[in-house]
């Protein structure tokens, strides 16, 4: 006999968390104190996974300094954490692909607050179009958004990671930096998130001497304004992301500032060259 819970269709997860599960995840942060005392400069904190990663290191107690190309996402930020009476400021709009605004970023934040513990760069830009219709400009421009800005961070907060005697750097690689993704033509994508899972091992190579750990997370499909975007564009795409997860919901920034918290907080002091896949399982598949 078949029970009536397998007859019944399939549920869709809703995307977005509930007012009261966004109040308990910054209660448990503000009350954990993880990163007190921390110094961190998170790029892109306008929206998405920079602007959930802000607020999750300013909630554990770090002092926050971030940046973004739209400046009213980023006051938005800036607002929400001093509501809470966190210690969060930043600089917009900044093009980080542009030589010397990474030195500008780092710069204000060592003199606001004396150097600087930790460096994340979760800011991206990228073209998504197929190989035969990817021009060379569009090509060029994704790398620069995907990777030119990730080293010209680290170049920038480099020196004075080194002064710091150690810290720690966190980009963001991404599931496609290992698959490819069906229905999305990603090929600018999957090639910049290629180069930073490298470009950070190599970091964390050179960073080794001086104490300075570098790692990557590499998220699966999270909700964010340019991923919502997509799916109101292509209505069947959440079915597809979620017949891969393990885990049947999308992700969210919480998820990843959770992750990116052990990755910057002294409890991974061992770990280093590490890539974190937060995913729901879907690479494993």
């Amino acid at each position: 006999m078949t029970s009536s819970a397998a007859c019944a269709p399939a549920v869709r997860p809703a995307l977005d968390p509930t007012t009261d599960q966004l109040a308990a995840t910054a209660a448990r942060a503000r009350h954990q104190q993880r990163l007190a005392g921390k110094v961190a400069v998170v790029t892109g904190i306008g929206s998405g996974i920079g602007r959930g990663i802000a607020l999750m290191f300013a909630r554990q107690g770090a002092s926050v300094v971030g940046c973004d190309l739209d400046a009213d996402a980023l006051a938005a930020t800036v607002a929400a954490a001093r509501d809470e009476g966190l210690a969060l400021d930043g600089l917009a709009p900044l093009d980080l692909t542009v030589e010397g605004a990474a030195e500008r970023l780092i710069a204000a934040a060592v003199a606001g607050h004396g150097g600087i513990d930790i460096l994340v760069n979760a800011a991206a830009f990228c073209v998504f179009a197929p190989v035969d219709r990817m021009s060379l400009d569009d090509w060029h421009r994704s790398l620069r958004g995907e990777l030119d800005l990730v080293f010209l961070a680290c170049r920038a907060a480099w020196p004075h990671l080194v002064a710091r005697g150690g810290g720690a750097i966190l980009n963001f690689a991404s599931v496609n930096a290992y698959m490819a993704l069906d229905g999305s033509a990603a090929i600018a994508h999957c090639a910049g998130k290629g180069g930073v899972l490298a470009m950070t091992r190599q970091l964390a190579m050179e960073g080794g001497p001086h104490g300075i750990r570098a790692n990557t997370i590499s998220p699966g499909f999270v909700v964010t304004g340019a991923t919502r975007r997509h799916l109101d564009e292509v209505p069947t795409l959440v079915d597809e992301v979620l017949r891969k997860k393990m885990i049947k919901r999308v992700g969210q920034a919480e998820d990843i500032a959770w992750a990116a918290t052990f990755l910057c907080s002294d409890e991974a002091s061992w770990v280093t060259a590490a890539d974190f896949g937060v995913d729901g399982g879907a690479r494993a598949w």
